[in-house]
């Protein structure tokens, strides 16, 4: 899919050079890679505390089963 977008040439250039990128598309590519793996993790941090667990669950009984 063909997007135009304005983008700052200084901008773009420099994660270009930092992250080694030959193209302006793969330096971009891998800066929504990052952006989207960062608010994932950032979602996670959101639920620490908010999921209850099983305080008798023994995961090493669940081991012996097999």
């Amino acid at each position: 899919m063909a997007t135009n977008l304005a983008i700052d040439d200084h901008l773009i250039e420099e994660a270009r050079e930092i992250g080694g990128h030959r193209t302006k598309k793969a330096a971009v590519t891998e800066a929504l890679q990052e952006y989207i793996q960062r608010r994932k993790q950032l979602q996670m941090l959101n639920l620490l505390g908010k999921v209850d667990y099983d305080p008798g669950y023994d995961y090493k009984r669940q081991r012996k089963r097999r």
